[in-house]
């Protein structure tokens, strides 16, 4: 699949095929998601894999009862850890940990479509609770849950304003 191809025709898939994913599979995820671009190459950004049923229902309630979440065979949580980059960029390191994180979020659900999986980037959890259940340190946060697994639903290409309506050149 090309790259403009897998950037126009991933989607957001909520329901996944009772299908295991193999460590092999997720290693190569993973190396996408750490193939982003970051701040300094500093890569502020680390991943927990969860494939434990009560973890992933944990998961979900924390997410606001999102339970898509427990029923994917593989969730990919991406955190931003700012330590990482705050020791170079001071308080600002903190944001380009999220900009880190956010990046390796993107490369993980093309690559996961590119292979033929697919996935939703969740952003609605409480991060307290988020963090708890795995053991997040408190200068880190968590920044995206991923729910991955074989797609059991096609969803539509959602509306796009137009990028007229977008763009503004040389200034606002």
């Amino acid at each position: 699949m090309e790259c403009l191809e897998a950037i126009f025709t991933r989607r957001s898939v909520r329901k996944f095929l009772k299908k295991d994913i193999s460590d092999e599979i997720i290693k190569k995820l993973l190396e996408a998601g750490n193939a982003a671009p970051s701040a300094g190459n500093l890569q502020a950004r680390d991943f927990i894999v969860v494939r434990d049923e009560e973890t992933k229902l944990k998961l979900a309630i924390a997410s606001l009862k999102q339970m898509f979440i427990a029923e994917a065979p593989v969730v990919i949580v991406v955190v931003a850890n700012y330590p990482r980059s705050m020791r170079v960029y001071g308080e600002r390191g903190r944001i380009y940990a999220e900009q880190d994180a956010a990046a390796a979020v993107q490369n993980i659900l093309l690559a996961a479509h590119c292979m033929g999986l697919a996935s939703v980037w969740v952003g609605a959890y409480d991060d307290e609770k988020v963090a708890e259940i795995l053991g997040i340190p408190s200068y880190a946060r968590p920044a995206a849950i991923l729910p991955i697994g074989y797609p059991a639903e096609q969803p539509r290409a959602p509306s796009r304003y137009p990028i007229e309506e977008l763009t503004h050149w040389e200034s606002w």
